[in-house]
């Protein structure tokens, strides 16, 4: 039995190849797409394992296809690496916004991807699987209720990727102590796949994005890393 089904959606022939012969060395099966629909159609037949993904796509783009995968429970918990030149900081928060689990610029060495496809698998597909049963966290009016994995900003639902909830659980339950990047990173993975440091701050900062108003409360200590201002929690909850 192989290693798992990947799922290649990337217009660029010669790219395809490469990964094709890439993964498939290493005992996965491939399949490949060359446009979001037809990537969409293949992961309905039989759902990957991983999905790599470009951003520039004929059709729909990788970020509509991101979401859509995100939206089929069959799919919403398959981890999706994207795999695209456009590397800026927007284009890769975007990419976690839509549901990304990691963002690989090209150029890049195969030995990479596959590290990070690799990694990918490993991790829990769902968040339900990080549940800590009878857990409520606040910080002012953010609550985060571990056992269903919700975050809310008063009667707001706030919907966040799976780096996100793990970065925001662990700076409220660490109530007003700094954690470093690392620790954050260690948060990020448990240990399961390879993220660049980098993108730490890109989660932070998406993290605070989507809790408007009560951003503030993600607090940057220079050179250390970044803690949560939980004054005003409600001691009655």
């Amino acid at each position: 039995m192989g290693n798992g089904l990947i799922l290649i959606v990337e217009d660029d022939a010669d790219i395809v190849e490469l990964l094709t012969y890439t993964l498939k060395r290493e005992g996965f099966d491939v399949s490949a797409a060359r446009t979001g629909e037809d990537g969409l159609r293949i992961a309905q037949v039989r759902v990957p394992d991983v999905v790599v993904l470009d951003v520039t796509l004929p059709g729909i783009d990788g970020f509509a296809v991101c979401r859509a995968l995100r939206a089929n429970p069959d799919t919403e918990g398959t981890p999706i690496v994207m795999l695209t030149a456009r590397g800026s900081e927007a284009d890769m928060i975007a990419g976690f916004d839509a549901g990304a689990d990691d963002y690989v610029k090209k150029p890049f060495s195969p030995r990479e991807l596959l590290a990070r496809v690799r990694a990918v698998r490993r991790r829990p597909k769902l968040v339900h699987r990080i549940k800590e049963p009878g857990k409520t966290l606040h910080a002012g009016p953010i609550k985060i209720d571990v056992e269903r994995c919700e975050v809310r900003v008063g009667d707001a639902r706030v919907e966040l990727t799976l780096s996100e909830y793990r970065i925001l659980q662990a700076l409220v339950a660490a109530n007003g102590r700094v954690l470093s990047r690392d620790q954050l990173l260690d948060a990020i993975t448990k240990g399961e796949f390879v993220i660049i440091d980098r993108n730490v701050d890109t989660h932070v900062r998406a993290v605070r994005r989507k809790l408007g108003g009560e951003r503030d409360r993600i607090v940057t200590v220079r050179g250390v890393g970044y803690k949560c201002d939980v004054r005003g929690n409600d001691s009655s909850v």
